[in-house]
C-alpha cells in the first residue's frame, strides 16, 4: 500500500509514533523515525530495518529542528509524500495554578512544531505535485496530523487543549490552502489509548524533554474514570491508534481531507461531561 513512498514520523520512538512508522513501513515505505530519544529511535530502525528506516534525533522545537527533519528524509530517499506530525506530551494543572513556562511548552510542541515541520516540507510536497498537475497526473500526498478528544475541553488541561484546537485550525486551512495539489490534510482525535502519558502515574513516571523532566501518566482513579466514560469499555492499543493514522496515509483516503477522525471508542468530542 505505501510501497515507494518516504514518510516522516515525529515523536516515533515509542506508543503510537513507533506503532505507525512499523505499520507504514511493513506496507511498504521508507520512514524517517523522529524522535527526541535517540537510543529510542535508534531501536526502532534497526526493528524495521535500516534500508526502510532511518533514525533521526533532535528537540523539535528547537529553532531548525524541523527544517533538519525533512532535511534527513529528503537527502536520504530524494522525496516526501507523507507527514505524520506525532512528536507530544504533556503538562497537566488547573489553570489557576499552570505556569506560563507550561501553557507555552503545549503550544510550542503540539502547535508550532507542526506548523515548523509542514512548512519545512512544503516545497518537497508542493513542487512535485505542480509539475504533476501539468502533466495531467493525479498523485496524492498525505498530512496527518495527531490531535485529542481534549481539543473541545477538558478539566486539568487548558494549556494541552488549548495547542490541540490549534491543530484542528492549521489542519483545515492547510487542507484548502494544499488541496489544489492532491495533498489530503487530516487529524486524528485520539481519546483514552494505552501509552506511557497515560500509565498509572508514579515517582518513576519521568520523561526528559531537553533539560526539563515532566511528570507524566495519570492516576490510578483517573484511569478508572476514563474507562467507564468509554463506551467501548476500555482504552484503545497504540496498534489500534496507528490503523486509524496509516488509513488516512493511504490511498483509501484519497477523497478525505480537511476531516477530524474521532478514534476514541466512542468517546465523544469531549473528554468529559460539560
Amino acid at each position: 500500500m505505501f510501497e515507494d513512498k518516504v514518510a516522516i514520523v515525529s515523536g516515533a520512538g515509542r506508543g503510537i509514533g513507533r506503532a505507525t512508522a512499523e505499520l507504514l513501513a511493513a506496507g511498504g515505505a521508507r520512514v524517517v523515525v523522529g524522535d527526541v530519544d535517540a537510543a529510542a529511535a535508534r531501536e526502532v530502525e534497526q526493528a524495521i530495518g535500516e534500508e526502510r528506516a532511518l533514525a533521526w534525533a533532535g528537540d523539535l522545537t528547537a529553532e531548525g529542528a524541523p527544517a533538519a527533519l525533512v532535511a534527513a528524509a529528503v537527502d536520504r530517499w530524494d522525496r516526501l509524500d507523507i507527514v505524520v506530525n506525532n512528536a507530544g506530551y504533556t503538562i497537566d494543572a488547573p489553570l489557576h495554578v499552570m505556569e506560563d513556562e507550561a501553557f507555552q511548552a503545549m503550544l510550542d510542541i503540539h502547535t508550532l512544531v507542526p506548523f515548523r515541520l509542514l512548512r519545512a516540507a512544503a516545497p518537497y510536497m508542493r513542487e512535485p505535485a505542480k509539475r504533476e498537475r501539468d502533466q495531467g497526473v493525479e498523485v496524492f500526498r498525505k498530512v496527518v496530523n495527531v490531535a485529542s478528544v481534549a481539543a473541545y475541553g477538558n478539566a486539568g488541561q487548558a494549556n494541552y487543549a488549548a495547542a490541540k484546537a490549534g491543530v484542528l485550525g492549521l489542519t483545515k486551512t492547510l487542507a484548502r490552502e494544499w488541496g489544489p495539489l492532491k495533498v489530503n490534510v487530516n487529524a486524528v482525535a485520539f481519546g483514552f489509548i494505552e501509552t506511557r502519558l497515560t500509565a498509572v502515574k508514579d515517582a518513576e513516571s519521568v520523561i526528559a524533554v531537553g533539560e526539563r523532566r515532566v511528570h507524566v501518566g495519570v492516576p490510578e482513579q483517573t484511569r478508572q474514570m476514563l474507562s467507564q466514560l468509554v463506551p467501548l469499555g476500555r482504552a484503545g492499543t497504540v496498534g489500534e491508534a496507528a490503523g486509524a493514522i496509516a488509513f488516512l496515509c493511504s490511498p483509501w483516503s484519497d477523497y478525505v481531507s480537511g476531516q477530524v477522525l474521532n478514534v476514541s471508542g466512542g468517546i465523544p468530542f469531549a473528554m468529559g461531561p460539560a
